[in-house]
């Protein structure tokens, strides 16, 4: 598709998110290096702020079978988002990696506890309603 048959709409649309893109790399971490270690069969996941971590292949299915040598080719895609071996024709999000590193309760737990602290005018108003009900009901015992 040429650029002139692009309506101007969507292009304010895609300007728009490639502004959150952009937000996005500079406030959350994304992956920043991948390497694979042929020593410990691992996958070593280093994002932008600095934390690190690791996957032993045998736990990515994906992964599971392959030879070190095709293992070693990963790289980082261009959001930071996801990692790709391209002669294996495996991509994987550096969020599912992170799921099996440290187990599902862990990040649910996490992301709940997360979106508990976000303020915003809907849950202020929410909770105000609330209020004027009685509050938050007992839990049952």
């Amino acid at each position: 598709m040429a650029n002139a048959d692009i309506s101007p709409a969507l292009r304010k649309e895609i300007a728009a998110a490639r502004k959150r893109a952009a937000r996005s790399l500079r406030t959350k971490p994304h992956a920043k290096t991948a390497r694979y270690s042929s020593t410990t069969r691992a996958l070593t996941v280093t994002l932008t702020n600095g934390a690190t971590f690791s996957v032993p292949v045998a736990m990515v299915p994906a992964l599971a079978g392959a030879h070190d040598a095709a293992l070693r080719d990963v790289t980082v895609g261009p959001a930071g988002v996801g990692l790709c071996w391209e002669r294996l024709d495996v991509d994987v999000s550096v969020v599912a990696l992170a799921r099996l590193a440290l187990g599902p309760h862990i990040l649910m737990r996490a992301a709940g506890a997360a979106g508990g602290t976000v303020r915003s005018r809907a849950k202020t108003i929410a909770s105000r309603e609330n209020g004027k009900k009685g509050g938050r009901p007992p839990k049952p015992v």
